[in-house]
């Protein structure tokens, strides 16, 4: 692993960690997780009192492989987070707290958001 490579990860995980000191899930009101990989977008909603993960959408779900031919990461972004806010309202969560997980919010971190929020998701 090269240097740049290294240091940039680093930074990351000193964002995700100054980040989780603040922003904390609860059974009304989880913790949306973002992560971000090369070639996929990944949410999901955590609710840190009892330790569980509620949910979680990708890139790769199975709902979405109809929706995403032609479609450029940040719109297949957009979707992940409209579907992720399709789930949040099958089981009854209106509100939610955003965790950006270190990654800055641009890009297809801000799509998901905005899908989110379009799917009736507030943050």
């Amino acid at each position: 692993m090269s240097r740049v490579i290294a240091t940039r990860k680093r930074a990351r995980q000193r964002r995700k960690y100054h980040i989780r000191k603040v922003v904390n899930g609860t059974a009304v009101r989880p913790r949306m997780v973002i992560y971000r990989s090369v070639g996929h977008m990944y949410a999901q909603l955590v609710d840190d009192a009892s330790g569980q993960t509620l949910f979680g959408v990708s890139s790769l779900s199975p709902d979405l492989k109809a929706q995403l031919s032609g479609k450029n990461p940040t719109q297949i972004a957009e979707l992940v987070g409209q579907l992720c806010a399709q789930k949040a309202r099958e089981k009854s969560i209106e509100t939610v707290v955003f965790d950006r997980n270190g990654f800055p919010y641009h890009g297809r971190v801000k799509a998901v958001a905005e899908g989110a929020r379009k799917g009736g998701l507030k943050f």
